[in-house]
């Protein structure tokens, strides 16, 4: 079902893009504010970091320590907030500011500085601000030109291209999400050689390995460049062994991994490249990583994958991704349905890259690799009472009862018959099963007894709607993908509109807005920024780009 050898090369008609877009008429708390990697030097460790303040407009600086500042400002106006400048006018005065490198923010206008702590420091000179890093201030930087600085920092959203025929709403949530991109960037650091992302900002910070290849996916159409250094991050960190981690800093890496998609990102990348010599270079660090999933999580010998699960109540298996769904709430050791199907996937991926190689030997290995992981999966996780994927319990050698969205992910590795695709596709109509205001929620609708609306116990995901999507079409039921398409991006935009963010994940049944979602069991930000659903969030934003780019390739 997917084409074996030959590279595709994409091109759209593309517009001008309007950085004015960025202007909202509403102040909005919780974005994410800080110097970027596509504009210079950053540093991990120091360099600042702020969102906007919820409750009156100002930003609050979150690392490398924290202050905050109120700005003398009615809530309404004419707000232009970009992830590295800003520029806010109301009936009350104007203000503007910007980040002049990765340790100083200037400001412009009248502000409250309070509750600053050491790591921060402040310089007033008239009716400029100088707000910056301790450890690497320098209060002479309150004399640069602030309105050149801004229109520097601008000069890189001015620059981009958007798809013809746009909405004005699509037109400015997709100004606003490529200005969230640009900010996630970071410079080259210590292990990590090539410029890298994460999720957020703040609070999470360091690079996640399967964060990354989503938002390589959406920097293709901006940046093939940039696309390409994200995935090469990630494997800068790998070890000798073949493992590479879920979390990586400049310093260290954490101890689990996550879901091998890296294959993947590199072919979808690859597609804007076209650059044989990248596949030579990535194509032996891509064989050891699965080779050490395999070799590592098959802890029963019998064929199929298992995610370490930790005794974390709230995080049974950071590992998967899904961190808290309910499919880990009891078990130890899952044959699981997403890790299977990702593995099989990037065997399929190995066989084309090896055939482009004339790697004849490696290209059968792969393939007979992934059409034997196949059958596994048909054999052992379709289950035949609930007419869907799902987990296995190792240890009690039985189905497991949890119905979540990762049963829809064979269809990405082809592991899925014609005929189970179809069934899938039903799914989505029945009101017991996943038809919910915002398909796909992460647990079935009939699954009561698991489903909450805290991260993977309900809510949908969008990268998990985005692979989906793509498992669909791999199977020609484009109309089906379409409708998750469009539905995806609608509310998207429906809640940037409302709350000028991309949230880390979204409402299925569209009773509760976004930031009363519950994270880890609490909606409690007051006590920890991760216990609210993440503002500015990287691969909701990144992947709207792609869905935004690739809606004519259906």
């Amino acid at each position: 079902m997917r084409e074996n050898i030959a590279f595709q090369t994409k091109s759209y008609a593309k517009t001008i893009m309007n950085p004015n877009l960025l202007q909202r008429q509403n102040w909005h708390g919780g974005q994410l504010l800080a110097f970027s990697g596509i504009e210079g030097k950053t540093d991990y460790k120091n360099s600042i970091t702020a969102k906007t303040s919820f409750k009156n407009p100002g930003i609050e600086i979150k690392f490398p320590g924290e202050c905050k500042i109120k700005f003398s400002l009615l809530d309404h106006g004419d707000f232009v907030i970009a992830g590295d400048f800003f520029d806010l006018k109301s009936s009350q005065g104007n203000l503007k500011g910007v980040f002049l490198d990765a340790y100083h923010l200037l400001i412009e206008g009248s502000c409250e500085i309070t509750e600053i702590n050491e790591q921060i420091t402040s310089y007033t000179e008239g009716d400029l601000t100088l707000i910056g890093a301790t450890a690497n201030f320098d209060k002479t930087k309150v004399s640069e030109n602030l309105s050149e600085a801004i229109t520097l920092r601008g000069q890189w959203l001015k620059k981009q291209t958007l798809p013809e025929d746009l909405t004005e709403v699509t037109q400015r949530t997709a100004v606003k999400f490529l200005s969230i991109m640009k900010t996630q960037i970071y410079s080259p650091e210590n292990q990590i050689k090539s410029h890298w992302s994460t999720p957020d900002r703040w609070p999470h910070k360091d690079m996640w390995l399967w964060d990354s290849v989503f938002h390589a996916i959406g920097w293709r159409h901006i940046d093939k460049q940039i696309s390409k250094e994200l995935i090469d991050a990630v494997l800068d960190t790998q070890k000798e062994d073949g493992y590479i981690a879920h979390q990586m800093t400049p310093d260290k890496v954490s101890a689990i991994t996550q879901p091998p998609i890296l294959a993947y990102g590199v072919d979808l990348v690859n597609e804007y490249l076209n650059n044989k010599e990248w596949i030579k270079e990535v194509y032996p660090k891509l064989c050891r990583y699965v080779e050490w999933d395999f070799k590592n999580r098959d802890t029963d010998g019998a064929g199929l994958v298992e995610w370490f699960i930790e005794g974390n109540t709230t995080c049974r298996s950071g590992e998967s991704g899904m961190d808290n769904s309910p499919r880990f709430d009891t078990a130890t050791q899952l044959d699981a349905v997403d890790f299977n199907s990702f593995l099989a996937l990037e065997y399929e991926i190995l066989s084309k890259f090896a055939s482009i190689l004339e790697l004849k030997e490696d290209a059968n290995k792969w393939k007979n690799k992934h059409q034997e992981l196949n059958q596994l999966i048909r054999k052992k996780l379709w289950s035949e009472e609930e007419q869907f994927f799902v987990d296995y319990d190792v240890d009690i050698n039985k189905a497991s009862p949890v119905i979540a969205s990762s049963g829809f992910l064979p269809l990405i590795c082809g592991a899925a018959t014609k005929q189970q695709a179809e069934i899938l596709a039903k799914h989505l109509n029945d009101p017991n099963m996943f038809a919910t205001s915002f398909p796909i929620s992460s647990i079935a609708v009939k699954d009561c007894e698991h489903y909450s609306k805290d991260m993977w116990r309900g809510p949908t995901w969008i990268n998990i709607n985005w692979l989906i999507a793509k498992g669909f079409e791999r199977y020609g039921l484009n109309d089906v993908a379409l409708s998750i398409r469009k539905r995806t991006s609608e509310v998207i935009e429906q809640e940037c509109e409302r709350f000028g963010v991309s949230f880390e994940y979204y409402d299925d049944r569209n009773e509760i807005d976004p930031p009363e979602l519950l994270r880890k069991g609490q909606c409690s930000p007051e006590e920890s920024p991760y216990f609210q659903v993440l503002h500015d969030y990287g691969w909701t934003a990144t992947l709207y780009i792609d869905l935004l780019f690739t809606q004519k390739d259906l």
